[in-house]
């Protein structure tokens, strides 16, 4: 079962600073029908101002991963990290028992992100942060890990959670397979920017796809395409 989530069709907010768009359930908006997708809680597509940004505020049992589309974000946290992660590049955050950060857009144009919210496997641990560039061209016409707490993905940057997140560059008429490890798995894809085709349902750029009961998609650009893919167990 593939269904599409249109980008007209979400939840949404305009703070004058920030222009946020939610694919689920999130701050004044709620719908019932999308409050998570699995151990996916959020995935915010959030325009933010240039000069401007979210300030120190809290979070705590929540794996939070940042994929910046346009742009750049700065982030500084109680714990004494800062650092600043530019497009293509993701950041995760492991909020834990408890950490207080800001996230602001210090460049001099807006800045645009997909914020990613994933239910930890367990409650409390140290917090963390971590960020690392993930080049467009390495995930040329193929899906690469960004973040993952799944055995074997090394090279990604760790969650604490049984999830992985995922990205792909297509060019047109470019095809990439995806593989979950058994049809229980829930998918949720969003092209960044292009159309495409996932196991024959179209969608547009910063459309959604709530994906469950397959065990491989096969995604085809129309043209262009940048994509994130958040792969998440079931839970109750």
């Amino acid at each position: 079962m593939i269904e599409r989530r249109s980008f007209d069709s979400l939840g949404g907010a305009h703070h004058g600073w920030l222009d946020a768009k939610h694919h689920f359930s999130f701050a004044e908006y709620h719908d019932p029908k999308r409050v998570h997708w699995g151990a996916l809680r959020v995935w915010n597509d959030d325009t933010i101002a240039p000069q401007t940004g979210f300030p120190p505020h809290p979070h705590a049992d929540m794996e939070i991963i940042t994929y910046v589309r346009e742009g750049a974000i700065t982030h500084q946290d109680n714990l004494g990290n800062q650092g600043r992660t530019v497009a293509g590049d993701v950041q995760v955050m492991s909020a834990g028992s408890g950490i207080r950060h800001s996230e602001y857009n210090l460049e001099p144009e807006a800045t645009r992100i997909f914020q990613i919210w994933i239910f930890p496997d367990q409650r409390g641990g140290q917090p963390s942060w971590g960020t690392r560039p993930f080049p467009k061209e390495d995930r040329s016409g193929k899906f690469v890990t960004l973040a993952s707490g799944l055995p074997g993905d090394d090279e990604a940057l760790p969650i604490r959670a049984p999830a992985r997140v995922v990205g792909a560059t297509l060019k047109a008429g470019e095809s990439a397979e995806y593989h979950f490890a058994d049809a229980s798995r829930h998918g949720y894809l969003v092209p960044a920017k292009g159309r495409v085709e996932v196991n024959g349902v179209e969608l547009q750029a910063r459309d959604g796809a709530a994906i469950q009961g397959e065990t491989v998609i096969r995604v085809t650009a129309s043209e262009d395409a940048e994509l994130v893919l958040v792969d998440a167990p079931a839970i109750d």
